[in-house]
């Protein structure tokens, strides 16, 4: 929300009680410090009132937020970059205020809020006036954020954990937590959150919250007006609304949610030679990551410009043109320091961009003087997207990958570095922005943030590591992470690489990278654990249509592909610090091989019905199963499909986009329950998603006693895929007949019948997970079809 507006509320509605007469008392009032409140205006979106010297005001910001400000006399209110600029406030269309004389009520249909006067607090209550947590308003005035809780409240966010850090903590947070953007993977947010309902957001950059015996105690705010925000709500809707007022994270290239291959030491002939061998073993690759390979580094514009030795074809465009016939992407590093011998560097120092008390060191790599750049300064970032790295970015490097600018105190430096490549690439380019960064603060999601958890160790243990890095990332804010598959520093054992793929191909961002000379190919771990890492990636590939959509939900709602066990399963005290496994969208559970030579690992299942994606074996939820794990072949990846999934899956390709797809497969579980998946899709390249060109369809299924129901809404968006047709799977129905608006669709003899037939129909069969009906309708339209059924498997 911005806070221009905030102060201009705060202000219209002290002259507005002036004017109205309410504010009888106010001459002693606002000349004394004691904390004794009277309100001076209210509407049915909140309250105003002087408290001490501190301009108080406690609004709604849409139903499921309590805005607080206290705002001290003659101080002008100023937001931090936590916050997103463009944010306005939201009313709550269906508010309430009651002013009883001793409590004043504010009432949504999703919190209810009490000030309780005579007190000084604002009590935070659910739809179903469960007391969530208590804020002190008097302590608010005197510049202190203190609020209480039940004991017994389990509580995330603030940080994740630096690529040295023991993150044996896991998601749970108590004691003394630091907010901070941080080094090496580091992840951020000023916001703390609870599965018992509610969120708290101050709106700082840095901040500590101690978190001990029912209290959250926060200090270290780096602005004078208090700005709270009170979040009620599961744990989607907490980090819906963190999405809406600290902005939502546009969509990456659909490209980027394929496998990226890093190389630090490469030339353009091994770089040829080795996207010609990934496409005559047809193992799937989406885009390259260069190191300072790519770069002219040290001679002019070099930071920005190809180096025209090692890479012949990069400046002329050559490359490009022969990267995108085979559909791979290139992108490169980018560092926060130039060489001050340059012509960049000298720009730099003519105009007073660099780091303020830095001094002049030789770079590691180049062994040439330079300085490090001062994002956070206006003029830095209006030059950085400049002339030459227009060029470079027209003839080939679309996506960024941003290093080292986490050594500052500064929470916002690396934010601003991508920041400045966002708006600079927006500004000159339809072309949606990419970009990977090692630490990350709350607000940098705005500018097509991802973070990597930084310069890791290779081997088992610092594999299974990066779960609680990645998923405790995904706690503040930051639902793009990824990691150096494999490793940085060391090289990895091959039964290490391939089951870092497997880990990987479940991840957000899904890349492999190594130190100087390491190379991450599939191909060179040998034979079994290439088999195994192409049999990941084709998996991974094979999901895409299902990762786009969750993609797509991040941008809309907050919450991305990843997700904590706990945000789906909040009351479950088995899961509260569960970073073994975790949610693959909605509808998939996964958890990855982490132990060398492990032959039986033991996975909690959460409540509902699961099947195992390989095998078909169902088993009841609300239990710990053990999983025979092959430790020969490592072809093997725990993974598991909730009841009620609908997932959308397409061929396995070299590369996304390589063939249009005309038929998309939607495997159905249906549920005793209405389960729901938004099918997703636009031209995955541009913004024109913003301006409604996209393609977008509800399923929903449900078994109702011997029948399973499928609706199909109408579509929506301007945009048409090449898609007409949904090939459904509905698991564990044998069909007697189907129809569609009462209409009985033509039953065909074999699923190989129905796949060569030119329109609609339907045929039975068996498939891994058992009985199995297959239903084939037109997409883009509305359907309405019933299936009369039988059998239904049983669970162990």
């Amino acid at each position: 929300m911005s806070s221009s507006i905030l102060r201009t509320t705060t202000r219209r509605t002290l002259t507005a009680a002036l004017a109205t007469g309410l504010l009888l008392a106010a001459p002693a009032l606002f000349a004394t410090a004691a904390p004794t409140a009277s309100a001076i205006h209210a509407d049915t979106q909140g309250v105003a009132f002087r408290l001490g010297n501190e301009h108080v005001s406690i609004r709604f910001d849409g139903a499921g937020v309590v805005h607080v400000q206290a705002l001290p006399a003659g101080v002008s209110d100023a937001h931090t970059l936590v916050l997103d600029p463009h944010a306005k406030p939201v009313a709550a269309s269906d508010a309430k205020v009651h002013d009883d004389g001793t409590t004043l009520t504010l009432t949504s249909d999703r919190l209810v809020a009490i000030w309780h006067k005579q007190a000084d607090t604002l009590e935070l209550q659910d739809a179903q006036h469960h007391s969530l947590l208590t804020l002190d308003l008097a302590a608010l005035a005197k510049g202190q954020v203190q609020l209480t809780h039940a004991t017994d409240d389990a509580l995330y966010g603030i940080h994740g954990y630096d690529k040295d850090e023991n993150a044996s903590a896991g998601l749970l947070r108590n004691g003394t937590q630091v907010a901070k953007a941080g080094e090496q993977g580091f992840a951020g947010a000023p916001f703390v959150w609870s599965t018992a309902g509610y969120g708290v957001l101050v709106d700082s950059d840095g901040a500590s919250f101690a978190l001990k015996g029912g209290r959250i105690d926060i200090s270290g705010l780096s602005k004078p007006a208090m700005d709270v925000y009170l979040m009620a709500g599961d744990p989607p809707q907490l980090f819906g609304e963190l999405a809406r007022l600290s902005g939502h994270a546009p969509l990456f290239p659909k490209w980027s949610l394929g496998f990226i291959n890093s190389q630090w030491g490469i030339d353009e002939k091994e770089f040829r030679q080795i996207i010609a061998t990934y496409r005559a073993k047809h193992i799937p690759l989406d885009a390259f990551t260069f190191d300072f390979d790519w770069k002219n580094w040290g001679n002019d514009w070099g930071e920005f410009s190809w180096n025209p030795v090692k890479f012949p074809d990069g400046p002329t465009g050559k490359l490009k043109a022969d990267m995108d016939k085979l559909g791979v992407h290139m992108t490169g590093i980018m560092k926060p320091r130039v060489h001050v011998n340059t012509v960049e560097g000298h720009y730099a120092t003519a105009h007073d961009l660099w780091l303020p008390g830095e001094k002049v060191s030789n770079d590691y790599f180049s062994h040439k003087p330079v300085k490090d750049l001062d994002f956070d300064k206006p003029a830095t970032r209006a030059w950085f997207f400049n002339s030459a790295l227009k060029h470079s970015f027209d003839t080939g490097i679309i996506g960024w990958w941003n290093d080292e600018a986490d050594t500052t105190k500064s929470d916002t430096q690396f934010l601003n570095m991508q920041r400045s490549i966002y708006d600079g690439q927006r500004a000159y380019s339809n072309l949606r922005v990419w970009s990977i960064n090692r630490d990350f603060w709350l607000g940098a999601q705005r500018y097509a943030y991802g973070l990597w958890s930084g310069d890791i160790d290779t081997g088992f243990k610092s594999m299974a590591a990066q779960r609680p890095r990645m998923l405790s990332a995904i706690s503040v804010g930051e639902m793009q992470w990824g990691m150096d598959g494999g490793g940085f520093n060391g090289h990895p054992s091959d039964e290490n690489y391939a089951r870092w793929i497997e880990f990987g191909a479940f991840t957000p961002i899904f890349r492999v990278h190594g130190t100087f000379g390491q190379k991450r190919q599939p191909w060179t771990y040998g034979p079994i654990a290439e088999k195994a890492a192409t049999k990941a990636i084709r998996l991974r590939y094979k999901l895409l249509p299902y990762m786009y959509a969750y993609q797509h939900q991040d941008h809309t709602h907050g919450v991305g592909l990843v997700r904590p066990l706990a945000f789906a399963w909040p009351h479950d005290a088995k899961v509260r610090n569960d970073t073994s496994g975790w949610l693959f969208g909605q509808w998939l559970l996964v958890s990855p091989v982490v132990q060398q030579g492990q032959t039986v690992k033991h996975i909690y299942l959460p409540a509902g019905r699961w099947t195992d994606w390989f095998t078909g074996k169902v088993y009841a939820g609300g239990q710990t199963i053990a999983v025979t794990v092959d430790a020969k072949s490592w072809l093997d990846i725990p993974l598991f499909i909730r009841d009620g999934a609908i997932i959308p899956t397409w061929p396995p390709m070299d590369y996304v986009g390589q063939h249009p797809v005309t038929t998309l497969s939607v495997d159905m579980f249906p549920a005793d329950h209405a389960t729901h998946f938004d099918y997703y899709d636009d031209d995955g390249d541009t913004y024109a998603y913003e301006h409604g060109h996209y393609f977008s369809q509800q399923l929903t299924t449900q078994r109702e006693g011997d029948s399973v129901h499928v609706d199909i809404a109408a579509s929506r968006g301007s945009y048409a895929p090449a898609l007409k047709f949904y090939l459904l799977k509905i698991h564990g129905a044998q069909a007697a007949n189907v129809t569609d608006h009462g209409h009985a669709l033509p039953a065909l003899d074999s699923l190989d019948a129905l796949e060569h037939a030119s329109g609609e129909g339907w045929a039975h069969g068996h498939d891994r997970y058992g009985d199995v009906t297959w239903v084939r309708v037109a997409a883009a339209k509305a359907q309405d079809i019933v299936l009369a059924s039988k059998n239904r498997k049983g669970t162990e």
